[in-house]
């Protein structure tokens, strides 16, 4: 204790404090030391002593209801948004900002992060965008929850799938000219009125070719690839059906560890 540079911990609160080890008593024996907690309601309230997973934490902050498509019970996006996100990256954030303040101050604190209060500042850019009318409270209906056609996933002729992320307009222009849209119809960009009718159009138009095709068709615009990944980013990461996987170029994934997961298909 007296050498540690930072403790941290992910009981219930007060749990600590019981086992006599609590911020108070590690500060008093180090007083440079980083006392990090982290908690799925937080320290105090209602809920505090209550337990949880991430799906609940992201229910309670309203971050759940922004994932599903319209009709269907919203989705958990694995638990990506409230342990990983909202939880340990902002924890850790906050450990290596306390460090770093320690170093020079020579005084430590303690630092609380809440996977409920972590998820929810997450969700800041999609709240503000609600609050200013640019966003709606139903799923499936806005620019980057798949409600728009040039955002969203299809699936192509051999069942396998693409996602599009043509957003801004010159990747839009790079989309309808590769994949042939009819100007009529997708000229329009930006008309959420429309994006219903062209996305059962470009579901017509993507089944008609394997991934691969369309792959191949974007071989020639590697330059687009450098800079946005295309507007095909395959959901089984790879890149061309001649080329390795992206991330295992990218050393992200030790193709290796990989190959016990079939369904990601790294032959």
């Amino acid at each position: 204790m007296e050498t540690a540079d930072a403790i941290f911990e992910g009981f219930r609160p007060g749990v600590m404090e019981r086992l006599g080890i609590g911020p108070e008593v590690c500060l008093a024996r180090n007083d440079r030391i980083v006392f990090g907690r982290m908690t799925g309601w937080g320290q105090e309230g209602p809920l505090a002593n209550a337990a949880g997973h991430d799906i609940n934490y992201i229910s309670l902050s309203g971050a759940l209801a922004a994932f599903g498509r319209p009709g269907s019970p919203p989705v958990p996006p694995l638990n990506l948004i409230g342990d990983f996100g909202g939880g340990g990256m902002l924890l850790a954030l906050g450990l290596v900002a306390a460090l770093l303040e320690s170093k020079e101050s020579k005084k430590g604190q303690v630092v609380d992060a809440a996977m409920t209060d972590g998820s929810a500042l997450l969700m800041t850019m999609i709240y503000s965008m609600q609050s200013s009318g640019m966003w709606k409270t139903t799923m499936g209906s806005n620019l980057l929850d798949g409600g728009s056609h040039f955002y969203d996933t299809y699936e192509c002729k051999d069942g396998k799938f693409i996602s599009i992320g043509s957003i801004e307009p010159q990747f839009y222009a790079l989309l309808c000219q590769i994949a042939e849209l009819d100007e009529k119809v997708f000229s329009k960009q930006m008309s959420r009125d429309l994006w219903p009718e062209q996305k059962e159009e470009i579901k017509k138009i993507f089944v008609k070719k394997t991934r691969d095709e369309w792959c191949e068709l974007m071989e020639g615009q590697m330059f687009v690839l450098l800079q946005f990944w295309i507007c095909l980013k395959l959901l089984n990461i790879r890149t061309t059906k001649n080329e390795k996987p992206l991330l295992i170029l990218k050393g992200l994934f030790n193709l290796h560890l990989l190959l016990g997961f079939p369904g990601l298909n790294l032959k």
